[in-house]
């Protein structure tokens, strides 16, 4: 492990509970406002009417959560430090119709979400999470948090060829879940999850459902220098910007900005929906905080030229075994701090000025960083910070920690990365 007197297990230790708490985009937002309302900050309902006091506010919408601190003696034309997130992980999700089987086997049919690398969810044990929607239009949070599930590879005697033509799955024939022995019944699972919650079958309407691995995150390495679990992109994000936030909270009155956390969903497959980072709700929030605060149009336009977005993702380490995959010159390391994400053809947001944003930040909070590139030879993947600079004309640069086996079922970073990314999310925000 590298040498760091500012490392706490603390944090990192509190990053696995969050993982292991949100198995989905909507528990993710949960514990989210759970934190921040131990730190003084209220909910405001989008239905209501805003005032312009000071203090701590956040905004829940669906797996969207937009929360901001407002300093004591703040103008209508404050600008904002934003720091941006996603909730959403790729994995596999229940379709309108979940009942089906085979041959005697009762499955669940499900819908691939986003690039999920399919064999990582193959012989897991998974449980069953996200929310119903109740006759009233009320939602329930569901986390089935035990084995249920599993997509079943097919043994190797009936596939001779699996270790030297390479694994080949078929989204819709391969990747249906077990769940157990007998008839197909309609409306089973659903009865199942009902039950499960405490609510009549029949009250439930609608659901937003998606299996997890039940394996909780966990320490790896001789010195315990890594951390495997799921969802890391990018509720490793969401956490460290939970933490910062907070933090600058605690600075009060001596704020020159106004803080935000804005972490939306469906990033992984585009962000457009209401609360995808595509969507207007960002950019209705801080409208609406700006009015509140006796601002006009005017105001709005100045606050937001001096806004800051830092734009907050996993990124790629350098793989041990295909080196030839990354950038030469550009090879991040796990332990080595947060990574500032370039790419000129605006994949990410980032440009020189925003590099000199995210170093500034960096070296107040005496906090190492590293640069990450794409290999020209690769496609490279992008983040909420393009969408986020173009719909807002925000001021936007990407950054995040390094891990390995993205979008996998289960991803692996350094275990001193998440405290190292969240002083320098304070750092920023606290500028």
């Amino acid at each position: 492990m590298t040498n760091s007197t500012r490392f706490d297990r603390g944090h990192t230790d509190d990053l696995m509970s969050f993982l292991a708490a949100s198995p989905s985009p909507y528990h993710a937002v949960a514990n989210a406002a759970e934190r921040l309302e131990k730190a003084g900050f209220r909910q405001l309902a989008e239905t209501d009417e805003w005032g312009g006091e000071s203090g701590g506010k956040y905004v829940l919408r669906g797996g969207a959560i937009i929360a901001w601190y407002v300093p004591e003696g703040a103008g209508a034309a404050t600008p904002y430090r934003i720091v941006g997130a996603h909730t959403d992980s790729p994995n596999l999700r229940v379709k309108p119709i979940p009942d089906t089987g085979s041959r005697g086997w009762r499955q669940i049919a499900v819908e691939i979400y986003g690039g999920t690398l399919l064999n990582t969810w193959l012989d897991r044990d998974l449980g069953l999470s996200g929310r119903v929607t109740l006759r009233d239009g009320s939602h329930r949070l569901v986390n089935v948090d035990r084995p249920l599930l599993r997509v079943s590879q097919l043994a190797v005697h009936l596939d001779r060829s699996v270790n030297t033509e390479g694994l080949k799955l078929d989204k819709q024939r391969h990747m249906t879940p077990i769940w157990g022995l007998g008839e197909v019944a309609e409306g089973d699972l659903i009865s199942f999850v009902a039950e499960e919650i405490g609510v009549p079958a029949d009250d439930v309407k609608g659901w937003d459902l998606m299996v997890h691995s039940v394996e909780p995150p966990a320490y790896l390495g001789r010195d315990r220098e890594l951390v495997a679990g799921p969802r890391m992109d990018n509720l490793l994000s969401v956490h460290a910007g939970t933490a910062a936030l907070a933090a600058a909270a605690a600075v009060g009155s001596a704020l020159t900005g106004i803080p935000v956390l804005a972490a939306f969903d469906h990033e992984e497959n585009g962000s457009q929906s209401d609360t995808g980072a595509d969507g207007p709700l960002l950019g209705t929030v801080l409208e609406r905080s700006v009015f509140a605060r006796g601002g006009a149009y005017e105001d709005r336009a100045r606050a937001f030229a001096g806004t800051v977005c830092l734009s907050s993702d996993t990124g790629h380490a350098v793989h041990p075994n295909y080196s030839e995959r990354h950038d030469p010159g550009h090879q991040p390391m796990p332990n080595g701090g947060p990574i500032l994400k370039v790419n000129v053809n605006q994949r990410y947001a980032t440009d020189g000025s925003g590099r000199a944003v995210f170093a500034a930040a960096c070296e107040r909070a005496g906090v190492p960083w590293q640069s990450f590139v794409s290999n020209n030879a690769m496609p490279c993947g992008t983040t909420i910070g393009p969408i986020t600079a173009a719909r807002h004309g925000i001021a936007t640069v990407d950054i995040g920690v390094a891990i390995l086996s993205m979008h996998s079922a289960r991803e692996l970073c350094g275990a001193q990365d998440p405290y190292l990314l969240a002083n320098a999310l304070t750092a920023f925000l606290e500028s």
